[in-house]
């Protein structure tokens, strides 16, 4: 018996297998299949050595909702709001992030005001009802919905966290006059105040639901075929996992269920090497995501964004940027180098790959740097073509009066960049140091740039962890299913009833066990989390503590903590009155969690290294002999010095003259990186 995460990616997806009773992991890769995703996924599961009958338990990772949303290929959508508040989701919260950039157009709506529409209903903010719910007009406009053809209607009602049963009645009313349609109701998302928020995070649901769905019914349809009668389980944006048939009633959870498999595995490895503050970079074959691990744990947002458009739901905090291993290098109208955000993607991926692509990309680059060889090929079946790498970038060269490896030496350092711009938006522009932090780095293309990136940042420590190609996929495997529930009140701290929170809390406890155990968590295997939302009177924006468990000293433990988090968030702490905006409860059902296997240590001698390969550095240097290693030769306390290539079955690492590194108990790479004056950090 086995379990099996897979973590589909732009270009390539990702597998990794494990066997429960020996902890052996293994760590694959086939072509991801854009075309037909669920085609990729039961590739993957070819790959399994146990066979799809024998596989327990299989966690997902998928970014179709998020390319959806990128493509603006989702399904044509409808809005109903309350009678009055026709433009809340299109007028937003006129507000312009980008002051003094002449050029800054807001990104396109998911939808026009011609698909907008309301119906006479409207609460008030404590649940009573204003207007009664008119039916009639109900019936009226979802009449329009039929005739029009939208394939998916978002329904947010003015104060429907408060009470839902218009909200409700309203989908009734759909599903007689244009059953067709799928249906997303703003309070089954978000039971929290401000409409915007809330009605786009409706927008963006409703938006991927149809995509999503028809691809988890064909995949769900795909694995009974080949036998698999486990469970089937799905990341969340949230850090968490999700039943596939949860997945499908809230794909808006699922926008950034790739990236954060990898931040799941980071906080794990954290605890287990005893490295408390990690800055994560996973750079695959599209994007790059970075993130933050604090004191073990991964930096958690009640809230998102996708292009400026709020996600009223729990999210890790995730900042990606599109440079990743296919990302195309082009020539803007000033003749100036640029690297991405197009990506050449899986299909039909970077000239070296022989597929048929034709533009250069960061993997060419690489490749006629010397960083990558032909020698190597990707997840062990993909070999490189030096040639066609060269062709690509050729005609740049040309424009340029470059040779093409100093064209690629461009490519790359442009590439670094980049990846240094996206480390400093979560650290240096937070008030963070990264010389306080290790850098993690994984993904196909992250052990290419991350010891340039981490030089560039003052950032000692590099470390690589074991089958960093596809890490994201590995910390699927520890994702324990979990449920947010919410609901807003808004009270001074001093004045809140403890008694009626109390009985808040139960109910959503009650909806939360019940949840649980639908889904196969007996009581051993629940866990229930309290938490509030507290903000100085007069903030916008709160912060997150946990529920104090003695009542006597409750109000005084909830601001001491608050006045903690908010200092260490903001740099300081005020004497305002403080106030309490959300009840929050975390249900989760836990998983067994794998552990990585320790790897044997070298008796005697040392690794020895598979050979040589030339690298370009500079017009001054441009075949400097670097040392190749395979990673699966190396054992624990092995070192090596710089300059050398690790090759491994789903990724290569690049460490430069002055650089070392050193492998730990669980495989890990710690590469310690010099100055430019050759010295460690």
């Amino acid at each position: 018996m086995s379990r099996l995460a897979i973590d589909v990616g732009g270009t390539f997806t990702d597998v990794v297998e494990l066997n429960p009773d020996t902890g052996a992991l293994s760590f694959g890769k086939v072509p991801t299949t854009p075309d037909a995703p669920a085609r990729g996924v039961m590739d993957a599961f070819g790959l399994a050595e146990s066979g799809t009958p024998a596989i327990t338990m299989f966690t997902h990772g998928t970014t179709l909702g998020l390319n959806a949303l990128l493509t603006r290929t989702g399904a044509r959508t409808a809005v109903i709001g309350t009678r009055g508040f026709r433009d809340v989701y299109l007028l937003g919260r006129t507000d312009r992030r980008t002051n003094y950039d002449i050029t800054y157009r807001k990104p396109p709506a998911l939808l026009d005001r011609y698909d907008t529409f309301e119906v006479r209903e409207r609460c008030r903010f404590d649940g009573s009802v204003h207007t009664p719910f008119d039916d009639e007009d109900a019936r009226r406009v979802a009449t329009i919905v039929a005739e029009r053809g939208y394939g998916s209607v978002a329904v947010a009602f003015l104060h429907s966290y408060a009470n839902p049963e218009h909200e409700l009645r309203m989908r009734e009313v759909l599903a007689e006059v244009a059953p067709g349609v799928a249906v997303t109701l703003s309070h089954e998302l978000s039971r929290e105040y401000r409409e915007y928020e809330r009605t786009s995070t409706a927008v963006l649901d409703a938006y991927v639901k149809p995509i999503v769905h028809r691809y988890l019914r064909e995949l769900e349809g795909e694995l009974e075929g080949g036998g698999f009668r486990g469970r089937f389980l799905m990341t969340r944006s949230g850090g968490g996992a999700m039943t596939a048939q949860a997945a499908r009633e809230q794909p808006v959870s699922l926008i950034l269920s790739g990236p954060a498999g990898g931040v799941i595995g980071a906080a794990a490895l954290s605890r287990l090497l005893d490295e408390p503050n990690l800055i994560t970079i996973d750079m695959g074959g599209t994007s790059l995501d970075a993130s933050l691990i604090l004191d073990h744990e991964p930096v958690l947002y009640q809230g998102a964004e996708f292009e400026g458009l709020p996600i009223n739901t729990p999210s890790l905090y995730i900042h990606t940027i599109g440079a990743g291993g296919g990302s195309i290098a082009w020539l803007d109208e000033a003749d100036a180098l640029q690297v991405g955000p197009q990506s050449a993607g899986a299909a039909p991926g970077p000239a070296s790959y022989g597929r048929g692509g034709t533009a250069p990309t960061f993997t060419d680059a690489a490749l006629v740097l010397g960083h990558l060889g032909s020698d190597s090929p990707l997840g062990g079946k993909l070999a490189l073509d030096r040639e066609l790498a060269d062709k690509a970038l050729q005609p740049i060269a040309t424009r340029l009066g470059l040779a093409p490896e100093a064209l690629a030496r461009g490519v790359v350092q442009i590439s670094t960049m980049k990846i240094m711009g996206a480390v400093r938006a979560i650290t240096v522009e937070l008030g963070r140091d990264p010389k306080d932090f290790a850098l993690l780095s994984f993904g196909g293309g992250g052990g290419l740039v991350a010891v340039e990136v981490a030089r560039e940042l003052g950032i000692s420590t590099v470390i690589v962890p074991p089958g960093q190609g596809a890490f994201s996929a590995f910390g699927m495997l520890l994702a324990d299913v979990q449920h947010d529930f919410a609901r807003t009140a808004v009270t001074p701290l001093a004045a809140l009833d403890e008694a009626a929170a109390g009985a808040v809390y139960r109910e959503m406890e009650a909806a939360a066990v019940e949840q649980l155990e639908s889904e196969g968590f007996g009581p051993d295997r629940r866990a229930l989390a309290r938490t509030l939302d507290v903000r100085y009177q007069g903030q916008e924006h709160s912060v997150t503590v946990a529920f104090p468990d003695d009542p006597a000293t409750f109000a005084a433990a909830v601001e001491s903590a608050f006045a903690e988090l908010h200092e260490r968030q903001y740099g300081h702490t005020m004497d305002d009155p403080v106030e309490v905006t959300t009840l929050r409860l975390r249900a989760t059902g836990t998983v067994d969690k794998p552990e990585l296997p320790t790897v044997a240590e070298r008796t005697s001698g040392g690794p020895r290294p598979a050979g040589t390969r030339p690298v370009y550095l500079s017009p001054d240097e441009p075949a400097v002999e670097y040392r190749v290693y395979t990673r699966e030769e190396l054992l624990a306390g092995d070192r090596v010095a710089g300059p050398a290539v690790i090759t491994e079955h789903t990724a290569t690492s690049v460490i430069h003259a002055g650089d070392s590194l050193s492998v730990g108990r669980y495989g890990e790479l710690v590469i310690s990186v010099s100055d430019r004056t050759g010295g460690q950090q």
